[in-house]
């Protein structure tokens, strides 16, 4: 049998099946059978139904021992380990090797890198959207196919234009469909009361590759070459990639459930009421775009993305054109790396139950104070000045993942997000893309990269200004939403 709550006229009915069994969401279509999933929305010209009091809603049978939402975390973990490796992490251990056995400048080498955010900003504008409707399991199989092909053939590049369009457009576009945007749109939608502390969770996994990629990348460069590097990489793509595809699922409500694990009797009282008016107060991708709020956000956290994207990428070789050695250089990416892990449970706890706005300020204002030391700790080859620096910059760094799609998702409402989400995706990207190639251009012209880098802290602080005055908006006739526990 099927329980459903009020949905909006217009709509289709939910399809009735088989109720869920005891012993998870053992589905193979990323969907229903052999559960239910309710029809998608009927479309009102912007990819979506208006908002709804609430969610149509199949209950089960039993309610599982553990909420299944935790075990989609584990899976965002191993997708945010496996795309933030191939995307940042590891691209300032081959930047000059390849570069200097192919005879490419520094920007050149970030041509692919640059590329690769706008083909990814355009990708994103998509890929929200289609999680809506149908989650986020297929698209993170294609995803993870065309990442470790791509990372395969970036083994046999010879010329520039091969490293463009690898690195570039598939590479990229496989992170795009694996990563961040579609798990974290999914946890959205699973996690209410306790979304900061969910998408923290899963975003350690960013931090774990910062961890542990630098220090063996370098190592494995450095003693088998750049190209078996790859192999290696494509390879690690396959195992960790396709089981954090086959975990996900679109939303609770297709299954039974609730979000954050409520049950019915939670439910009825009033113990879902944040979930509930969560789900009711969704703007579409329409409403969002009439709002200041979403313009503010874009060009707030692309600014945090710029200093985030430009330490990550060019923190090996900033500190090796420094006078730093090379594995000294990926020490101190995996010293930013390890705080930057362990803080984000806490960012996203501050963010369930303090201010997300303050908090995602003060994130920004330690990464600012942080690169100013790095840059004068650099200058004057203080080593211990310089850990010190990259430690404060990786707490901060900690915060950008949990505290920005906490935000999006209380801003905006967890029923559209993905569509909202892809709307300023792009513009956000084409921000942080410019942060890595602006600065390696700047070392190419003046050779070093002290004002450029100053530019990156002054970038942050200007963010942590920008993130006060960007207030939650509010629909005509909202539902009331009980404040944080």
């Amino acid at each position: 049998m099927s329980v459903t709550q009020e949905r909006p006229a217009g709509s289709a009915a939910p399809v009735t099946v088989t109720p869920l069994t005891h012993d998870g969401l053992n589905d193979s279509s990323n969907g229903a059978p052999p559960l239910a999933m309710p029809a998608p929305p009927a479309t009102n010209g912007d990819m979506m139904a208006p908002a709804a009091p609430g969610p149509a809603v199949v209950a089960s049978t039993k309610r599982p021992r553990i909420f299944y939402g935790w075990w989609m975390v584990g899976g965002a973990f191993l997708a945010a380990f496996t795309t933030a490796a191939a995307q940042g992490y590891i691209a300032g251990a081959f930047l000059v090797p390849m570069s200097d056995e192919l005879g490419w400048t520094r920007a050149e080498f970030l041509y692919g890198q640059t590329v690769g955010q706008f083909f990814m900003a355009f990708a994103g504008f998509f890929v929200g959207a289609y999680v809506d409707r149908y989650g986020a399991r297929p698209l993170m199989f294609i995803g993870a196919t065309f990442l470790a092909g791509a990372l395969f053939a970036l083994s046999e590049v010879q010329e520039l234009w091969q490293w463009v369009i690898l690195r570039g457009i598939f590479s990229m576009l496989g992170s795009a469909l694996l990563g961040f945007l579609a798990v974290n749109v999914t946890l959205s939608k699973w996690f209410v009361e306790q979304r900061g502390r969910a998408i923290g969770l899963a975003s350690i996994g960013v931090s774990m590759a910062g961890i542990l990629l630098p220090v063996v990348a370098t190592w494995y460069v450095d003693e088998f070459g750049w190209r078996a590097t790859w192999r290696v990489m494509a390879l690690g793509v396959v195992v960790l990639g396709y089981p954090a595809a086959a975990i996900m699922r679109r939303t609770p409500e297709d299954y039974g459930l609730h979000p954050d694990g409520k049950s019915e009797r939670q439910m009825a009282s009033g113990g879902g009421a944040r979930a509930i008016a969560d789900f009711a107060n969704s703007f579409t991708r329409a409403q969002a775009i009439r709002t200041q709020s979403l313009y503010v956000l874009i060009v707030t956290f692309g600014l945090g993305s710029l200093g985030l994207m430009t330490i990550i990428i060019l923190s090996i070789p900033y500190l090796s054109d420094s006078g730093f050695s090379r594995g000294t250089a990926a020490i101190m990416l995996s010293i930013l790396a390890i705080p930057a892990g362990l803080s984000k449970p806490v960012w996203g706890w501050m963010a369930d139950v303090w201010s997300e706005r303050l908090s995602t300020s003060l994130s920004f204002v330690m990464n600012a104070v942080a690169m100013v030391i790095i840059v004068l700790a650099a200058q004057t080859q203080a080593t211990l000045m310089l850990a010190i620096g990259f430690f404060i910059v990786g707490w901060g760094i900690g915060g950008q993942i949990p505290l920005q799609e906490t935000i999006w998702a209380s801003y905006f409402g967890r029923r559209y997000i993905g569509a909202v989400r892809s709307v300023a995706m792009p513009f956000t990207m084409l921000i942080s893309a410019s942060g890595p190639i602006l600065v390696a251009t700047y070392f190419d012209t003046f050779g070093n990269y002290d004002l450029a880098m100053f530019g990156v802290a002054a970038a942050w602080a200007v963010a942590s200004l920008l993130i006060l005055v960007a207030r939650r908006p509010r629909l005509p006739g909202a539902v009331e939403e009980p404040a944080a526990a």
